[in-house]
């Protein structure tokens, strides 16, 4: 059975696969207390994801560094766009912090697009991983980035601050781009791909959302392409839309598919794969490093 959004509106009931038990106990409340306290944002929190009390009550959070207003408006995304106020200088130090509290032995550190800044950001993203690797420096560090305009300079700047992990989501098929990556170019994050996977310092990850009128083939054609790049990590989950105003999600792909996904991927070479109708980005992202 297929279940999709007939009108359009983003209202229809959600697959029962879809639903996720609300986590509000006391290790939840720990995580968001500390982040809080901190001054800190998670996509966690900014991006609704629906893995958030899992995470939180598992003691773990993905931060978001350089503000909670975006530079450009996708249509998938529940963070605002607008003009951002310039970056925190406090901010590395307290991401670092939190990292130690928490005991993270895999921190992911995830960016808003700052199309105002000269260096997209990068600077600020290579001090927020110097801070961490300062002070845990037995935690795997991952880091989920924008494409910094296409900038070389800027790339090179975060991947010589020394991650695990580099991700650079492209989130959905070409076709799609105009109406869901405004401001995005599909060739020109694929470079950004590529780039870093010539760079040869940390282990490339790249993800798709599903469901936003893409076809299998075209998912397929764009698993190729992550490949050619160099991309050995691969996320796939069902797009859920986070308000009226986003993108309507166009149909639920069911688990079985998610799974054949799967299987199609891994005959493609990657190394690890997660592909669920919940999964997002730095959902488990150490349990999926580990196996790249």
């Amino acid at each position: 059975m297929s279940y999709s959004h007939g009108d359009r509106t983003g209202t229809a009931r959600l697959p029962d696969w879809l639903r996720r038990p609300v986590a509000h106990g006391a290790r939840y409340v720990s995580t968001d207390s500390l982040v809080t306290g901190l001054g800190l944002r998670t996509v966690c929190a900014e991006a609704r994801c629906p893995n958030r009390g899992e995470c939180y009550s598992d003691g773990t959070a993905t931060f978001l560094v350089l503000g909670d207003v975006c530079t450009r408006r996708c249509g998938f995304c529940a963070v605002a766009e607008g003009t951002p106020a310039p970056p925190d200088s406090g901010e590395p130090r307290r991401v670092a912090e939190a990292v130690a509290r928490l005991g993270l032995s895999h921190a992911v550190v995830t960016m808003v697009t700052r199309d105002d800044l000269p260096d997209g950001g990068a600077a600020h993203v290579a001090a927020v991983v110097a801070a961490i690797r300062g002070s845990s420096p037995e935690a795997r560090i991952e880091v989920l980035v924008g494409d910094f305009g296409g900038a070389p300079e800027s790339l090179r700047r975060v991947l010589d601050a020394g991650p695990d992990v580099f991700n650079h989501n492209l989130e959905t098929v070409p076709r799609l781009y105009g109406r869901v990556r405004p401001g995005a170019d599909y060739r020109r994050s694929l470079d950004v791909l590529g780039q870093a996977a010539a760079y040869g310092r940390a282990a490339l990850k790249s993800g798709l959302m599903l469901g936003l009128g893409e076809t299998r083939d075209e998912v397929l054609a764009v698993m190729g392409d992550m490949r050619e790049a160099g991309v050995s990590v691969l996320t796939l989950g069902q797009y859920l839309r986070p308000g009226a105003a986003s993108l309507p999600v166009e149909r639920f792909w069911e688990p079985e598919e998610f799974a054949e996904m799967a299987r199609e991927a891994y005959g493609r070479g990657f190394a690890a794969v997660a592909s669920g109708p919940t999964v997002r980005s730095s959902y488990r992202a150490g349990e999926l490093a580990g196996g790249a």
